[in-house]
């Protein structure tokens, strides 16, 4: 036992056994003795949390052991998650991307991974156990079509006592308010928990401008175009979630929820075209577009059977999961033209779409240590997932009425084993999954033949860690995924417009991905500090393929896309002083994408950057400053590169009544600049684009929050439960 520990110890026996010290009492200590020059009247021992742990496939955050998540929301806690970056719009990035998926005590929330920015940041951080990054997920989650998974685990203490619950609003001056209510409570052994959320989306925060300059190559043609619109409406999510504890042994846990939203899409534009020489305009015309119509909803439903036996560690899960979304777009488009000649004969077009996807999933997974250090894990999976899309576009008699229908249905039977060794300093994972697919595309309206695919995939994956010293480790991982192409990109249907005209490609197949990790932890006392170098690579990957003739631009998909990725992630979190604490957050990156076939490359640097300073002050405030960007132009696929941008945010918050029930802050988002700029430009095809849009920027909100019950529990989760997240392009979970 170290010196100091012995000491507190000490003090601690000798407290608790009533030992009186006087100004000449002493305390012996091995060979030193401690005394006291006058009376003590109490003694406090203080001692740190380690708020940061690196395990052999996850990074993990203790919010519990931040005395922040107390007063603040799970939003501002991702803030200081390892790997994890929020903008001033909330907008959530993982590893420097939005490639993730967000899960809720180990399995996958669509609510809460497409409804982010409402539930997080209204759903308060008393309520979470821990954030955790997992980097590398094993054979058992596939790491399916995502570079991380984000996993909120609740609070999970086993007794509970009464009822508890809590309900956050939120008003910005854009005209946004946002409510989030939850409650638990418990019925002898079933435990029960429900929430419901709301956010609104006004006009004026939807408001969205854009402007693009495109140059044809092939004719010289010069086409601008500017456009205004906005997208009021509400999204609705909310959930249940049960469990009844069987007996010591088993546990029975279900949960559904999900969430709808309704959008008033709509504005309007102009579009002109213009020769080489930029004189004697060719053609221009106005363009008034709304969507009434347009409705998104996803509903899960989950059930899982666990099992433990009487040897320690071993378990047996049972899961089924049901999935569905609808989506219905109706989207009608008025033309005007102001000068020359109409190079389309219509002047009013109305397009509906209505996409489903149904997904039903049973999964088996056997965990069983095999002597001290070690365990293996075994399972099985199969998935039925049908996509069906209904397109129509009527031109108003002009051009005859187009009508698709396609229904694509994929069946997938998958068995993984995963071997996880921890022995002194080190710590290892090796693991193996096979799947076998059966992907079939069918016309119900006759207009195709019906087509299928078989597909076997492999899909490896391992990681070594060594713990260096109590404060360092040191991780090498590397993993695989397989992204699946979803309706969106399946779908045949032709979409006609003036100046694009754009299908799916249904004999898409699926694609791999690797990547390798390095990562170096530090967790000090006053420094946490980690470095992450990474490289990731694909052949054959799911890309768009964009080519011009004359001066209308055609878009499709197919399996051609060659990526590499050369990264250093960077996190560092400082504490100098007490009350005062930095967190500097980064990923710099080099990207390369190509397209062999039609010889385009396109690579570049950039850095995405996040800076906090958080500081208490008197009178119980607490004031937080961020900025944030990104610098450089990384190219988004083998035709455009993003330039940078950049953004600040700041909060200040009090807390109030017994145990900080009530919390009240205000907040304030880019408050020198009404609109957020971003620019991109295409450099490879037939033509080249610079584009520019605003977003609305500057606004100021306040937020209430309040606690009511005790919180001592909540819903219990089968450890291990479903994920699946190998769809890319479609309307599958919300996508």
């Amino acid at each position: 036992m170290k010196y100091w520990e012995t000491v507190c110890l000490s003090l601690l026996m000798a407290a608790k056994a009533g030992v009186a010290m006087a100004q000449t009492d002493s305390l012996k200590v091995g060979n030193d003795s401690i005394t006291w020059d006058q009376q003590l009247e109490g003694i406090e021992v203080k001692a740190q949390r380690q708020l940061i742990k690196q395990e052999i496939d996850r990074i993990g955050y203790d919010v519990q052991g931040d005395e922040e998540s107390k007063t603040q929301t799970v939003m501002d806690m991702l803030r200081k998650v390892p790997m994890v970056t929020v903008d001033g719009d909330d907008n959530i990035k993982v590893k420097g991307n939005s490639s993730f998926k967000i899960y809720k005590n180990g399995h996958y929330d669509p609510s809460l991974t497409k409804n982010a920015k409402e539930v997080l940041k209204a759903m308060p951080a008393s309520m979470v156990k821990r954030i955790e990054v997992i980097t590398d997920p094993g054979a058992r989650e596939d790491a399916e079509g995502v570079d991380a998974i984000l996993n909120i685990v609740m609070m999970d203490d086993s007794k509970l006592d009464g009822v508890t619950g809590v309900v956050n609003l939120y008003y910005n001056t854009l005209n946004h308010p946002n409510l989030y209510t939850s409650l638990t409570g418990q019925v002898g052994k079933l435990l029960l928990s429900a929430n419901y959320g709301y956010g609104g989306m006004s006009r004026r925060e939807t408001e969205n401008i854009n402007d693009t300059e495109r140059t044809f190559l092939q004719t010289g043609n010069r086409l601008l175009s500017h456009s205004e619109g906005s997208n009021p409406g509400g999204i609705h999510f909310g959930d249940i979630n049960a469990s009844y504890d069987i007996d010591s042994l088993n546990l029975l846990s279900a949960s559904f929820g999900g969430y709808f939203y309704k959008l008033n899409v709509q504005g309007d534009g102009w579009t002109e075209l213009l020769p080489p020489s930029g004189e004697n305009l060719l053609y221009s015309y106005n363009n008034k577009y709304w969507m009434p119509g347009y409705s998104h909803q996803s509903w899960n439903g989950r059930l899982d059977f666990e099992h433990k036996t009487r040897r320690e560690g071993e378990r047996l899960t049972l899961s089924y999961m049901l999935a569905l979304t609808r989506q219905h777009t109706d989207q009608e488009n008025e033309y005007v033209i102001l000068k020359g000649d109409r190079p389309f004969p219509y002047t009013n077009t109305l397009q509906t779409e209505r996409e489903r996807f149904t997904e039903h999933t049973f999964q088996a997974d056997w965990l069983r240590p095999l002597g001290k250090g070690h365990q293996i894990e075994i399972g099985t999976k199969y998935i039925y997932r049908n996509n069906n899309s209904h397109n129509t576009q009527d031109y108003r008699d002009a051009l005859p009425m187009t009508d698709y229908q396609f229904e694509h249905t994929t069946r997938v039977l998958a068995g993984y084993a995963d071997y996880i060794l921890n022995k002194n300093q080190w710590s290892a994972r090796a693991g193996l999954r096979y799947e076998y697919s059966y992907m079939e595309g069918s016309y119900p309206d006759g207009k195709g033949e019906t087509f299928h695919q078989r597909l076997s995939d492999w899909v490896p994956q391992a990681s070594l860690k060594y713990q260096m010293t109590e404060t360092q480790s040191l991780k090498l991982n590397y993993t695989t995924s397989i992204n699946r192409p979803g309706i969106s990109y399946l779908n045949p249907a032709v979409v006609i417009s003036p100046t694009i005209i754009q299908s799916g490609n249904p004999q898409l197949e699926s694609s791999h991905s690797q990547r390798l990790n390095l990562i170096y932890m530090f967790v000090g006392k006053h420094l946490t500090l980690q470095l992450a170098p990474g490289y990731q690579f694909s052949n054959g990957g799911i890309a768009s393929i964009q080519t011009a003739e004359g001066d209308i631009r055609y878009l499709t998909y197919d399996n051609i896309q060659r990526y590499r990725r050369a990264s250093f992630e960077q996190y560092a979190q400082w504490k100098p002083f007490e009350t005062t604490t930095l967190v500097f957050n980064n990923n710099l990156r080099y990207e390369h994408y190509e397209n062999p076939n039609l010889g385009y490359r396109n690579f570049g640097w950039s850095d995405n950057i996040y800076i906090n300073i958080t500081q208490k002050l008197p009178w119980r405030l607490q004031l937080s400053l961020s900025a944030y960007g990104k610098i450089g132009h990384n190219p988004t696929n083998v035709y455009y590169k993003m330039h940078g941008w950049y953004g600040y945010y700041a909060s200040l918050q009090r807390s109030f009544l017994k145990d900080d029930r009530l919390t009240v802050r205000i907040m304030t988002n880019d408050p020198f600049d009404r609109y957020t700029k971003y620019c991109d430009e295409a450099v490879n095809g037939d033509f080249r684009d610079l584009g520019t849009s605003w977003n609305r920027g500057r606004q100021f909100a306040i937020s209430i929050s309040y606690r009511f019950g005790s919180l001592k529990a909540s819903v219990k989760k089968a450890e291990h439960s479903i994920e699946n997240d190998d769809v890319v392009g479609g309307i599958t979970k919300g996508n």
